[in-house]
């Protein structure tokens, strides 16, 4: 059973020479419009019930259009949709409020259009106007709001109620980091629950953490769909694509993929962690301390060679990053041919989880402007507790905590 289906979905906007033509291809007859523009073609893909999906793509890619078609603000040109249960969106700020109307009467209008009765709204109402949290602006007129206001109120009535499918485009990146937490902490209890959540975001930490699928969007096309760290991996190598990098996906022995790209002036030719005895780990116990060694080569003439590197954790979110620029150590004047050997010496002050490490070759503090080489999945290690006592999450920051009577 799937809660939502797109078959061969494809909008194209049209404009003809006068409304005549227009009509008269409304009623099916063969006129060509002067000018055509498909945003989305042959899209395809099903949704099961309790899935979390997220959407990528740069903007333009069609992603918002596709989220209109699927909840019927906008009619496809060709293709289907198929939804099975009721779904609450939220596609942009404000979400058809009427600025003249206070938060509450806005509130009544969309809760009605959605389909509530006068008593069910009237029930939820104090629960709306707690989650929104912008006090008396709640009978104020929605002219007064500011964006993050707007995004309160439209996710507090959007979700008042747990829908089936909760289609979420980009409104919450517009809000404060209190509404998001609080928000993302409604949309992971919806999914316990049994709710489909359908995600358009450019943070990666949110779909990594919200959705165990992904989808990547390119010129109104699924370039890609499949698990969200390899999909935002993958979008991240067709970026730098465009600036004339190598893409290399490489099957890793666990199932997962590893993508190198860069333009090859240099590579890291191994990669390893090793403890104080110079030993190759790949088990690390809390709070031990560790060396990560690179050996990177170059084959041609650098000017300037920056090495970075970031901790992952299983689900992609970058825990730590740094490089040699920002620690003001590059290496000036590399030639074709040199071998390079950078150590880097850390405590391991993570928690108990399966960890990756990401490597980047490039001449400042990013790869946008030379990138000699980005490797995702460059090496894969676990830290595991051997003799601390019971902690909990992703970091060890063990206290010294005094009590003392007042």
């Amino acid at each position: 059973m799937t809660v939502l289906s797109v078959r061969n979905v494809g909008k194209a906007f049209r404009s003809y020479p006068s409304e005549w033509r227009r009509f008269a291809r409304w009623f099916g007859l063969p006129v060509k419009p002067a000018n055509e523009a498909w945003v989305l073609r042959n899209i395809s893909f099903d949704i099961k019930p309790g899935d979390s999906v997220g959407i990528i793509g740069e903007n333009g890619a069609g992603k918002s259009t596709l989220l209109k078609i699927i909840t019927g603000t906008l009619q496809p040109t060709e293709g289907q949709v198929h939804v099975n249960g009721r779904i609450a969106a939220i596609l942009e700020l404000g979400m058809g409020f009427n600025p003249e109307l206070t938060g509450r009467q806005n509130v009544s209008h969309v809760a009605g259009l959605m389909g509530f009765s006068s008593a069910q709204i009237y029930e939820a109402m104090e629960g709306i106007e707690a989650f929104a949290e912008i006090g008396s602006y709640f009978d104020e007129p929605a002219r007064t709001y500011s964006s993050g206001m707007q995004v309160r109120v439209a996710f507090a009535v959007a979700t008042a109620w747990r829908p089936e499918v909760l289609i979420v485009d980009e409104a919450l990146s517009v809000g404060d980091t209190y509404f998001q937490h609080k928000s993302f902490d409604r949309i992971r209890e919806f999914r316990e629950q049994g709710t489909t959540l359908l995600l358009v975001s450019h943070d990666r930490s949110a779909i990594q953490s919200l959705c165990d699928r992904a989808v990547f969007f390119e010129h109104g096309s699924v370039i890609k769909d499949g698990n969200p760290e390899e999909v935002f991996d993958f979008y991240n190598a067709i970026i730098a694509e465009k600036e004339n990098s190598t893409v290399k996906v490489e099957a890793l022995s666990d199932g997962r993929k590893k993508t190198s790209l860069g333009t090859g002036e240099a590579r890291v030719v191994s990669v390893s962690l090793k403890d104080n005895d110079g030993r190759d780990v790949e088990y690390i116990d809390v709070g031990q301390v560790v060396t990560l060694c690179l050996e990177v080569e170059a084959y041609e003439d650098i000017p300037r060679l920056v090495m970075g590197y970031g901790i992952r954790d299983r689900l992609g979110q970058v825990i730590y990053g740094t490089n040699t620029h920002l620690k003001e150590m590059p290496v000036a004047n590399v030639q074709a041919g040199t071998r390079i050997v950078y150590t880097a010496k850390f405590t391991m002050n993570l928690g108990m989880d399966s960890y990756s490490l990401q490597t980047a070759l490039v001449s400042s503090d990013t790869h946008l402007e030379n990138n000699y080489e980005w490797q995702d999945l460059a090496l894969a290690f676990n830290v595991v507790n051997v003799n601390k006592l019971h902690f909990a999450d992703c970091a060890w920051l063990d206290p010294e905590i005094e009590i003392n009577k007042a």
